[in-house]
């Protein structure tokens, strides 16, 4: 019997991870206003949220600074310009760092002076060298380092299980199952962190978990992870995220069961700011251009641009996908 089925109880060692100017950021190219930002941080503060993903740490050599917002790049000013300087944190703050992305020697500065507290490295399987590099660079600057390994539902097992081997011998804190094109059931989660608890349990690391929305299983797969022991639970508010979105820090609030968390901050968030984006023309969440991608365990990237497209032939998509396999 999964540990979730006590649902009048709540196990300590589970943190909430708002991903949502990350993540929605890849909607927006990271165009969010200040004031939404500080909203934001303030809902995640009053809702008793652990951690808050500011954005990326991408480099500047790569990525046109005038194409993106703010959040593309995390400079420490531009987060200390959010979260203020005097008050004490009340929610830590983290980065992603994409490898091959990120000049992360230069660009993530030593912990003590930096408003960060957690960096979040993103890779695949084949450059796990490269990312545990940057696992090593980010702990001897004094960072909580996780490390997500996208897209395992084209990967190996044998593959994964070295990749999970090398993460184990490193520094790295949390290791995070990504279920990047949203083509993952429940039945195949639960296999999934039986994999990866193996290697967590032999070396002394905690599991997270991050689902995309393609066939609606976001939330039943994070369910599925908790129940299975994954502490680290990502979330957006309204679901807000590449695609099809993410599971929503609605659903995730009304499950836990620590009083620690609430669901209202989240609820007013929503209602002011949230809703004032789609008003806006914000496009994310579910639709049948998802589905068909997760079914079909492919990248997104199609679906997206089905949906700038405003097309609405989805059977036709669905053989243009099918002609790729």
């Amino acid at each position: 019997m999964k540990e979730i089925s006590s649902l009048l109880g709540y196990r300590e060692g589970i943190k909430v991870v708002d991903a949502t100017l990350r993540d929605g950021g890849l909607v927006n190219d990271f165009y969010f206003t200040d004031d939404f930002a500080r909203a934001l941080y303030q809902a995640n503060c009053d809702a008793g949220v652990d951690y808050m993903e500011v954005g990326y740490k991408a480099s500047k050599k790569i990525f046109d600074v005038e194409k993106f917002g703010k959040w593309k790049f995390c400079n420490d000013d531009d987060i200390v310009s959010i979260i203020g300087t005097n008050a004490e944190k009340k929610v830590k703050l983290a980065v992603m760092a994409d490898v091959g992305r990120c000049d992360y020697k230069e660009d993530i500065h030593d912990r003590g002076n930096s408003p960060i507290d957690v960096v979040r490295v993103a890779c695949y399987v084949h450059q796990m060298p490269t990312a545990i590099d940057m696992i090593e660079d980010a702990k001897k600057k004094g960072y909580e380092v996780t490390c997500n390994i996208m897209a395992i539902s084209t990967a190996q097992e044998g593959d994964i299980r070295v990749a999970l081997d090398m993460l184990g011998r490193s520094p790295v804190d949390v290791i995070y199952i990504v279920d990047s094109f949203g083509s993952l059931y429940p039945e195949q989660i639960a296999r999934i962190v039986a994999l990866y608890k193996e290697y967590a349990d032999r070396y002394g690391k905690k599991l997270g978990i991050h689902a995309h929305n393609n066939q609606q299983l976001a939330f039943a797969n994070t369910i599925e992870a908790v129940g299975d022991g994954v502490d680290w639970l990502d979330a957006t508010y309204n679901g807000m995220g590449r695609g099809a979105g993410n599971c929503s820090m609605e659903n995730l609030m009304g499950l836990l069961r620590n009083p620690k968390y609430s669901i209202y901050p989240v609820l007013t968030f929503i209602e002011k700011e949230m809703s004032k984006l789609k008003k806006d023309g914000i496009v994310w969440g579910y639709d049948l251009q998802y589905l068909i991608t997760g079914i079909l365990n492919q990248h997104p990237r199609m679906a997206i641009a089905f949906t700038k497209d405003k097309r609405g032939d989805y059977a036709s998509f669905y053989n243009e996908m099918l002609a790729l396999e």
